[in-house]
């Protein structure tokens, strides 16, 4: 009895159209990241386990697929197998059972590789990433479980000047996909002002977890999250009336400059915002939004953050980054600025199909189908159709010699636009049949000029 075929929850197949769109968003991407001279890497899809634990907080860490060893199935080994993984049960990692996990996003890997080739490198040192991550979610409407990340990052600079040109390449890429977006920016130094305020840093992590999920959970859901992780009523307050600044974003930071009165760490953050939009004050200023809402809830931001928000699509963030000064230094390299951004192109996809804003151009195919009506007239179809694939235009033959109305439904169904006939008579007379199958005209021309009509 055989098994029904199937997938993973949470993973796709993707078919020709599919891809084809997926290229359209990948190259888009590449060009605008290679414009601004950021250079392409690639990173194994697996890592050691603790290469990535306790670097995305708790949340993260629970995301994360774990990797079984080879040889567990050693009938030797199974009492220690055992025992090993009721201790993974209990929470605790074990290299007996497992000790390589899937990769959860491109930014650690990125920075373990800095770390290993730190005194090879150029400073600063700006690559971009495009490969799948894995993250052990419930799977739903725009999350997935095996998804696709195209980073940008730069490390070694403690320069503003690359926030904004982060900012600029997200502004540049949804301005060639003409997807309408919003570019929401925060400083984690406010959120760190914020926790001051309120008590002390020891607040930072249950305050930014909290209000991380603000648009999944709501207000009144993150004061009961707030409250479950210690934070007083007073304390809660605070973080409410900072939760309630809105307007433009000039109004948005004298509303936080007055509730953070002089402290010093939310006063940096602030600066760091105003520098970004004085160098955007003119092009993209409609696009950029300070949103103090926003917390990327990831251990290792340090500075600005970024939020993607597609306007006018039922979708979460398509995309979203920030400053992580002294991430190498988890790997024994201290010291080391850096900053990238991370666009979610699964998401961007969904959002480009549900506003139906692929150009038509994207989905290419064959373009024209040769008949093939006997053994000397398919060989001749071959070599014009050589010719037509050496001048760049996309061409098959018919594989086998079959009715007319075979191989015309194939081409409708390939919705190939062109089909060229070769019958004995055209054979003789060194023409060929040229029919149009979107609007039906069809004329007879010299095979010679089969390349100049279709281009």
């Amino acid at each position: 009895m055989s098994n029904k075929a199937g997938i993973p929850q949470g993973t796709r197949d993707f078919n020709a159209a599919t891809v084809q769109k997926r290229n359209y968003i990948f190259q888009t991407i590449r060009t605008v990241f290679e414009l601004y001279g950021f250079q392409p890497l690639e990173t194994p899809a697996m890592e050691n386990l603790d290469t990535l634990m306790g670097k995305y907080g708790e949340e993260g860490d629970k995301l994360i697929f774990k990797i079984l060893n080879n040889g567990l199935d050693n009938p030797a080994k199974q009492s220690q197998i055992i025992e090993d993984f009721n201790k993974i049960l209990d929470g605790k990692n074990n290299k007996g059972i497992t000790e390589r996990a899937l990769r959860y996003d491109l930014t650690i890997p990125f920075a373990r590789y800095v770390a290993m080739n730190y005194g090879q490198l150029t400073m600063p040192f700006k690559r971009y990433q495009i490969q799948p991550v894995w993250r052990a979610d419930r799977p739903q409407k725009g999350r997935y479980r095996e998804f696709y990340q195209c980073d940008a990052d730069v490390v070694g600079s403690n320069s503003l000047l690359n926030e904004v040109e982060l900012t600029a390449i997200y502004a540049t890429v949804f301005e060639r996909l003409q997807l309408p977006v919003e570019i929401r920016i925060n400083s984690r130094k406010i959120l760190a002002g914020l926790a001051e305020l309120c008590g002390g840093q020891e607040l930072m992590v249950p305050i930014t977890v909290a209000i991380d999920k603000l648009d999944k959970i709501g207000i009144e859901k993150v004061k009961e999250e707030l409250l479950q992780r210690g934070i007083n009523q007073d304390q809660i307050l605070i973080i409410e009336k900072y939760l309630s600044i809105d307007g433009v974003n000039e109004a948005k930071i004298e509303q936080l400059k007055q509730l953070m009165g002089n402290n010093p760490t939310a006063i940096k953050g602030i600066e760091e915002l105003e520098y970004i939009l004085a160098y955007h004050s003119t092009k993209y200023s409609s696009k950029i939004v300070v949103d103090f809402t926003l917390a990327r809830g990831l251990n290792y931001y340090t500075g600005v953050i970024f939020e993607i928000k597609a306007i006018g699509a039922q979708m979460g963030s398509i995309g979203g980054g920030g400053r992580y000064d002294d991430l190498t230094g988890l790997f024994g390299v201290p010291n080391v600025p850096g900053v990238g951004i991370s666009f979610g192109v699964d998401r961007i996809y969904d959002v480009l199909e549900e506003l139906k804003l692929f150009p038509e151009a994207v989905e290419k195919g064959t373009k024209v189908l040769f008949f093939n009506l006997g053994i000397q007239e398919s060989k001749t179809a071959f070599y014009l159709m050589q010719e037509l694939r050496e001048s760049g235009i996309a061409a098959e033959l018919y594989h086998e010699q079959s009715k007319f109305d075979k191989q015309f439904k194939y081409a409708e169904k390939k919705q190939v636009p062109y089909v060229v006939i070769i019958g004995s008579t055209e054979l003789t007379e060194g023409t060929c049949i040229i029919k149009n199958i979107v609007n039906g005209e069809q004329k007879t021309i010299s095979q010679q000029e089969l390349v100049t009509q279709l281009f």
